[in-house]
This record gives structure tokens, sequence and C-alpha cells, in this order.
């Protein structure tokens, strides 16, 4: 059965997206001129995109950039040469107007109309002064703030197979295709392809797909997903109590970070496995640091070097959600939080819906008579009825993970009391974090969930119910390909609800 196409949602380019794209157009080094930030509403830029709309300022920065941008390219001789290709003689001449149609063609990612050209051109020809260089600046000073640049204008047009839906254009499939894969704007290669009506159908799209999660800016692209989705920018500017945590560093946090990025690439890129053993995995990257935290051995580790270890297989880490970037992302400046790992359990790594608390809801663990330890308070706390659903949801997987700090290191003591890691996850009593990863490793709900998270950073926004064929489907691609990241970015990719859209609704 065919999964109900969702209407047009027309994304902003994210930051990244804006700073590769003028890259691309004009080469390095650029001014680093302040755009309009993005946020990360549902986890990802890509849905804030969708969502935020552009505001004043955001336009004036536009504007700023643009002229900034285009005078420090103009203004030298030799990158204007290089960026032209000729020398116009006069505003308007045939240099001009060959220039602005191949330079539209990149900017817009599609071609120019001979109408819109025309436009460009006269513009260029009305604001130069006599002088086509100041005209040439001036007309690519004004595609930089276009909506056809600032935009993914992804309108579509009619399906000669199917009337009741539209089909994106090959050249807004080669812009869903390079954003998506690249985090970047087509290239030259996927704009022909777009020209020459190669990307109407699945295979000619998996054949442009699969060249570009080869390149190396798909791997950059893949770490911005999974940044994303697991949250690492948790780990910026954290802060922990320097008397209880002394061997905290902020280098310390940063390679927390380091070891996920290598870890991702690792799963997705150099052995291109299931990827779902990132919840599972005794293998991990350390640095010396890591590893005293771990209490490994890492031979040919430095501060700065990473070296592949494997965690000892009867020990007490294995997956993410045992090592430091989990743990102390979510702990406090100086304690645990089994309710936030229980949390982000339940919301990332499973895609449950966990209701807020009440407004007026204390969200503070006071100290209680003679409870001991910050389980033990919690436990008093789930008794409260307007806090017990959430906490009983949240704190039985998240005491797992009492036996590691807020910077992730092993415990077995909280001050003066021993340390009770029990809990239970869906009706399965474990004791402590690895029984956790085990379940995790053959956990259904690990997989579907991640279909889930990539197919909302993909579209820009959320799914819905009328989406749940095309997820299942996509999944099931997944799980063929024995859950290996390059297959279901393909069969993401290649699905028709990635390639096709409703009509809009037209009111009466």
């Amino acid at each position: 059965h065919r999964a109900r196409l969702i209407g047009h949602v027309l994304p902003r380019l994210t930051e990244a997206q804006y700073r590769a794209a003028l890259e691309d157009l004009f080469g390095a080094p650029l001014p680093e001129m302040p755009v309009e930030p993005d946020t990360n509403p549902f986890l990802f830029f890509s849905i804030g995109a969708t969502s935020d709309p552009l505001s004043e300022l955001g336009v004036q920065q536009l504007e700023e950039a643009a002229d900034a941008i285009t005078h420090v390219v103009f203004d030298d001789p030799a990158r204007r040469a290089g960026l032209v290709g000729c020398e116009p003689a006069s505003p308007g001449d045939a240099c001009v107007a060959g220039f602005l149609q191949s330079f539209g063609r990149r900017a817009f990612r599609r071609t120019l109309t001979q109408d819109e050209l025309a436009g460009w051109v006269q513009l260029s020809s009305n604001l130069s002064g006599g002088d086509p260089i100041v005209g040439l600046r001036t007309a690519v000073a004004g595609m930089l703030q276009a909506p056809s640049f600032v935009y993914r204008v992804e309108l579509g047009e009619p399906d000669p197979d199917d009337p009741a839906r539209l089909r994106y254009t090959g050249f807004e499939m080669a812009s869903r295709l390079s954003f998506l894969l690249w985090d970047a704007p087509p290239d030259a290669e996927l704009l022909d392809a777009a020209e020459n009506n190669e990307l109407h159908d699945a295979a000619g799209i998996e054949a442009q797909a699969r060249r570009l999660i080869q390149h190396p800016r798909a791997r950059l692209a893949v770490q911005a997903f999974f940044s994303q989705y697991l949250d690492l920018r948790g780990l910026d500017d954290m802060s922990r109590d320097p008397v209880l945590y002394p061997t905290f560093t902020p280098a310390l946090a940063e390679a927390m970070r380091t070891e996920v990025t290598l870890l991702v690439d690792d799963l997705v890129y150099r052995r291109d496995v299931d990827v779902r053993q990132l919840f599972s995995t005794r293998r991990t990257f350390v640095n010396t640091d890591l590893a005293a935290l771990y209490g490994v051995d890492a031979p040919g580790a430095t501060p700065v070097a990473f070296v592949p270890v494997e965690l000892p297989e009867d020990g007490v880490r294995a997956g993410l959600l045992t090592l430091g970037a989990f743990l102390a992302m979510n702990a406090h400046e100086a304690s645990t939080s089994p309710t936030l790992r229980g949390k982000y359990l339940r919301e990332r790594v499973l895609c449950a819906e966990v209701p807020p608390p009440p407004p007026d809801v204390d969200t503070d663990i006071p100290e209680q008579g003679e409870a001991t330890t910050l389980r033990s308070r919690l436990e008093i706390h789930m008794t409260n009825p307007s806090c017990s659903a959430c906490h009983k949801l949240l704190d039985p997987p998240g005491f797992l993970f009492e036996n590691f700090d807020a910077i992730g290191a092993y415990r077995t003591m909280e001050g003066p009391y021993p340390i009770d890691a029990t809990g239970e996850f869906d009706g399965t009593p474990l004791d402590g974090a690895r029984g956790l990863a085990d379940l995790l490793a053959t956990n259904e709900q690990v997989g579907t969930c991640m279909v889930k998270q990539l197919y909302r950073h993909a579209q820009g926004r959320l799914d819905t119910d009328g989406e749940a064929p095309a997820l299942e489907q996509i999944h099931a691609s997944f799980a063929g390909s024995g859950f290996r990241f390059q297959e279901l970015l393909v069969a993401l990719v290649t699905h028709e609800s990635y390639r096709f859209v409703a009509p809009p609704e037209v009111s009466p």
C-alpha cells in the first residue's frame, strides 16, 4: 500500500549549507559574516529551517554578507577573473550575459529561464554606472539575497504517470540529494544529470546517490546528522564542579565528542556494518584522557591521537550509552541524573514521546529525610502523583547508569553509600547499563527509531500517521541490508515519499 504523500515545505538553507554554497561559488577564503542562527526544534536544524521565518535582522545580515563577499571577490582582479572567466567590455555585453547565466545556474541550482536571465542582465546594466564590473558585482550580490539562493524552492511538477501527485523536478531532486547527502549544493555532474532528465526515476537517483555517498563531503554530512540526532551540542561549554571532578577539562569533553565521531565513521564508512551496534559495541576510540577515564590500556594513544580499543568482554561498558559523551551530557554539574539519562534513552534512541512536566511542578529533587542517595530521593519523589507518570517511565532505566558519575567515570559508591544500579527496561529487570546494551543490540525499536529520525531530518518536518507505510518500507530495506547506514540513505532517497509530493490544497 502506498504512503500518503505530504505537501510542500520550503526550507531556508541552514548556516552550514549557506556557507558551503558560498564557498562552492567563490572559493575560500571568504569573510565570516553573521547570519540567522540555526534552531533545532525536534532535534534537527533542517526542521528549524522549514519552520522558523527569517527575521528582519536575518534579512539585513544576508544583505550585508552579500555586499561584503562580492566586494572581496570582485575587488581582487585575479580572483574576479577566475570567477567571471572573461573581461566585459560594456554593461550587459555577451561576457556579462554568459557569466550571469552560468553563475545563476550554480547559485540557484537550476537553469535560469530566458526571462530571468534577461532580468539579471538588465539589472546589471542599470546599476553599473557605466562600469560593467560594478554592474556584475551588484547583480551577483542580488542573486545571493534572492529566494532561489537562500531557500530550497522545491515545488514539484505534474507527474506524467499519476495526476494525483507531483514529482520533484530534476533540479529539485538534485538539491534534495545534495543537501541531504553532502549538506552542500549539487555539483556540476549532479546538475547535468538533472538537466538530462536522469533524476526522474529511482534508478537514476540511486546511481547519483551512491556516487555522492562515497564523496568525502558525505562523511561530514553523516556526522552532522548523528551530531544532531545524538545531541552532541550538549558537550559545548560543559562545566563540572572542580572540587568533585578535578579531572574534568574542556579537552576531555572535546575528546568525548571525537570518540563518538570516530565510532560513527567506523560503523558507517570504515567497516560499513550494522549501525545499530552504536548502542552495543565494545569497540571504541580513545586518547589518553579517555583511556584513563575508562581504565583501559591504549598503546599509541596521546592527548591528540585516538586509537581503537576493545572494551573488556566482561566489563561494565558497551555501546554509546556507557561512554563519556552520553553520561556527561545527561548529568548535572555536581551529580548524575537518572531522569535525564532515561529520557535520552526513551526519546533519542527509541523515539518514545515523553510529555513535559506540568508547568507548576518543581523539578528539583529535594533532600528527603532518611534518603541517602540520589536514587533513594528519586524513589520517594516518584510517589508524588504529579511526578510519578514520567518518573516511572524514565527513572527505572535511568537507574541502570548510576555506576557512572557525572563525567562517566565508573564508581561503586555515592559518598559513603553503595550504589544500587538495578533497574528495569520495559518489564525486563536488569543490573547495570551493560545488560541494557545487550538488550538494545536486538531491540526492534532501535532500527525503526533511526529510520524515523533520518526521515525527519531529510524531510525537514515531523512524519505523520499517514507516512507510517513509508517508514515501514524504508525500514524493511534497511533491515534487508543488514542495517547498514549507507543503504538506509539510498533506500530513503529512492523511496516515493522522498521523490513525490502531494499537490497543494486550493482553498475554495
